[in-house]
């Protein structure tokens, strides 16, 4: 231990001006996401407000208990996951492309304006991505249904089709998306060798076989890094997005519902801080698994294209 401290003192004389840049953000990340990580004892606690966090009773597992008993664990972890992994592949699948496209068009000024119109959702807020659904698929004055009307359709409650939602929420977030990914892969394909299209033009490659043999495989390690950080995730739903466009519709919640509304809504209706805090830490445990285990299996495919 004290060979430790003695190289860490040493470090710490040679490399001072660093480490006094580096302090304030090190206190930060301590103050604003360390000591909040004592609130975790919530979740083996029957919390009461008058006794405080610490001085309620301890319940051992029967918060996670209830959580699970009442089939609710199951059907947001399910609903969780399965969301985000059609949303990891469909955004990431759709910069890609549009990656593709921005590089391969010719026109200076129209790549550049097509890159900014793609962009551009990026920068509006959920709250309005959720009045657009809403005008679009409401019952009586939607767009949808105003155009089924005057077809001689009858009007669709889509609010009451919790079939249908999957599919709206992965178009919405692949729209909101694309664009912003998309930057890191035009990024990843501007570094590519211009020399490697100019050969593989001369010896009479057409542009679907450059993108498959040359822009695809130089842009792999990108494409599993980002695959990589988007995983550790993939247990975390996008709260702002599923609360706006779906809402407190209790027709949906079984199609709908992930962890993240979930804990909002016990804590708006019940105030059971207990159960909460259990689905919340249950929840960042089985992230760090996926990420560990996901990190694994790439290392052992190619040891260069994982994170750690």
């Amino acid at each position: 231990m004290m060979k430790y401290f003695s190289s860490f003192v040493h470090e710490f004389k040679k490399n001072r001006p660093l480490f006094i840049m580096i302090a304030p953000m090190v206190i930060l990340i301590f103050v604003l996401s360390y000591i909040p990580m004592s609130g975790l004892v919530l979740a083996f606690k029957n919390y009461r407000f008058d006794q405080g966090v610490f001085g309620s009773a301890w319940n051992g597992f029967e918060n996670f208990r209830y959580l699970f008993s009442s089939g609710t664990g199951w059907l947001i972890t399910k609903n969780t996951i399965l969301y985000n992994v059609l949303n990891l592949i469909t955004s990431q699948a759709l910069a890609i492309l549009i990656a593709i496209a921005i590089t391969e068009m010719k026109g200076k000024y129209f790549k550049k304006i097509s890159q900014s119109v793609i962009f551009l959702p990026y920068f509006i807020s959920w709250v309005i991505v959720g009045t657009f659904v809403y005008n679009l698929f409401n019952y009586e004055t939607g767009l949808v249904n105003s155009i089924l009307e005057s077809l001689g359709h009858e009007s669709v409650n889509f609010y009451s089709m919790p079939g249908v939602w999957p599919i709206i929420i992965c178009l919405f977030n692949s729209w909101k998306w694309c664009g912003y990914n998309s930057v890191i892969y035009i990024a990843a394909i501007t570094g590519i060798d211009g020399e490697c299209y100019e050969a593989a033009e001369i010896d009479g490659a057409n542009i679907f076989q450059r993108i498959k043999f040359i822009t695809l495989p130089s842009i792999k390690p990108t494409i599993i890094t980002m695959l990589l950080l988007q995983v550790g995730r993939i247990l975390r739903g996008d709260f702002e997005m599923f609360y706006q466009i779906v809402g407190n519709n209790g027709q949906l919640y079984n199609a709908t519902d992930v962890i993240d509304t979930y804990v909002f809504r016990s804590l708006m209706q019940n105030s059971n801080l207990g159960m909460t805090a259990a689905a919340t830490f249950y929840q960042s445990i089985l992230c760090f698994i996926i990420i560990i285990v996901v990190n694994q299996v790439v290392k052992k495919i190619d040891k260069d294209l994982a994170l750690f």
